[in-house]
């Protein structure tokens, strides 16, 4: 089990940027596929990006696509989303995720570990 925490939101307004962390505790963090989500009220839980072990591979949400860029620092045991031009209807909770596989990287997968997320709200 990984145990994530999430930091780096806030409040901020439309067209600025912010940078998400997510620490993750264990030394073999570079054996896990991480994944960045989000949930806004009322609504489920959707995905918003994924990069690969040795972070050569990333993927992206296309509603993010072009303004968000995730990466990972294995030395550190972290993965950053970098957010910018931001837009209100980014405005969520974000939690990243840790898999053994790419496609355990949703929600209700098993052994899949999540942070307790960070609160992103982006005013107009």
């Amino acid at each position: 089990q990984v145990q994530l925490v999430e930091s780096g939101g806030g409040l901020v307004q439309a067209g600025d940027s912010l940078r998400l962390s997510c620490a993750a505790s264990r030394r073999t963090f570079s054996r896990y596929v991480m994944g960045w989500f989000r949930q806004a009220p009322g609504k489920e839980r959707e995905f918003i990006s994924a990069i690969s072990l040795s972070g050569r591979m990333t993927y992206y949400a296309e509603s993010v696509k072009g303004r968000f860029t995730m990466s990972r620092d294995n030395a550190l045991n972290t993965v950053y989303l970098q957010m910018n031009s931001l837009k209100p209807e980014d405005t969520a909770v974000y939690y990243c995720a840790a898999a053994d596989r790419l496609e355990m990287l949703r929600p209700g997968a098993p052994n899949t570990d999540w942070g307790q997320g960070t609160q992103v709200t982006v005013s107009s």
